[in-house]
């Protein structure tokens, strides 16, 4: 028997249900509807999508007696910072342990992490194995010392996390049903796979399998990563939904992190008619690679198109465009 997504176990962080609007500007000059969700607005430190699954993941920590999370990305992780954010909430110690590449300087979301009082911890690797090799070794420490750890992986993506998302959906469908609307296309940025995992998930419990596509701003095998989480999310509340039409699309350029400057004009285009702020690591990407897809005919007669808006703007402030 499929349990209500409202039931299961999760301790509320964000402020919702997040904005959901049409870009009128945008839409007008390219002859489509476009709605945006403002998962940027959710009300924790700068924003961002990561908010929705720690909700669920805390919750899990928070209900095995852990007093300590850990968690991994790259130096300017929004993921880690809202795990920061977050766990201080809580009154939960956040341990990052961050990839020494990028932008590592005192910048972005590294002063952040600071103000929320987390301990980071830089590890001179390409490889999540040698990242997930030192939390476990850090862990172990700790809980000789009388602490329980709790480790999340990287943004978060695991099924309970993906179900943050599942709720977007439902959000959305209340929100586009209020205004009328009929979505026909879901857009979001994929960096690790649950955001668009869950929201595979919910349009098929809640948007009779409304077309889902990620935008992959890394090189991972997200054809396979996403469709693999949905299943598993799914399997959490007790749901066998037939999974809807699913699409990827990368556009990371010459590398994860690393901003394309063909994208800055879409960027500055969205920030001057709507003030909308992306950022050059996760949203821009997406945005400017939804925008070529829409001029290529990807959409085919969609009307409604809405792009999931899941934060990063702390990126702005650490590297430059291009």
């Amino acid at each position: 028997m499929m349990k209500d997504l409202q039931q299961f176990p999760r301790i509320p962080l964000g402020v919702y249900p997040t904005p959901f609007y049409k870009l009128e500007a945008v839409s007008r000059k390219e002859g489509v509807n476009l709605w945006i969700k403002r998962d940027d607005l959710c009300g924790v430190a700068l924003g961002g999508n990561k908010v929705r699954k720690l909700e669920y993941l805390l919750a899990d920590a928070k209900a095995r007696g852990c007093d300590v999370v850990f968690t991994a990305g790259g130096a300017q992780s929004n993921h880690a910072m809202l795990t920061a954010a977050c766990a201080a909430r809580l009154g939960m110690r956040a341990v990052l342990v961050l990839k020494k590449r990028g932008v590592s300087g005192h910048l972005g979301n590294l002063v952040l992490d600071d103000i929320f009082g987390a301990q980071v911890h830089f590890v001179d690797t390409d490889s999540y194995d040698d990242v997930y090799a030192e939390t476990a070794r850090m862990a172990s420490e700790l809980e000789a010392q009388g602490h329980k750890c709790y480790e999340i992986p990287v943004g978060g993506s695991t099924p309970l996390g993906s179900l943050g998302y599942a709720q977007c959906v439902r959000e959305m469908a209340e929100q586009s049903a209020a205004a009328g609307v009929r979505l026909d296309h879901i857009v979001s940025a994929t960096g690790s796979g649950g955001t668009t995992a869950g929201l595979l998930l919910g349009s098929a419990l809640y948007l009779n399998g409304t077309p889902v596509l990620g935008v992959g701003v890394d090189n991972d095998p997200f054809e396979e990563i996403v469709p693999y989480l949905a299943r598993d999310a799914a399997a959490l509340i007790g749901a066998e939904p037939n999974l809807g039409p699913f699409s990827m699309r990368y556009h990371f350029g010459s590398g994860y992190a690393v901003p394309n400057p063909e994208d800055t004009p879409a960027i500055l285009d969205l920030a001057r008619s709507e003030g909308i702020l992306l950022d050059p690591v996760y949203t821009g990407k997406a945005y400017a690679g939804m925008l070529r897809l829409l001029h290529e005919g990807f959409f085919g007669g969609a009307e409604n198109i809405v792009f999931v808006h899941t934060g990063g703007a702390a990126a702005l402030f650490a590297m430059d465009l291009g």
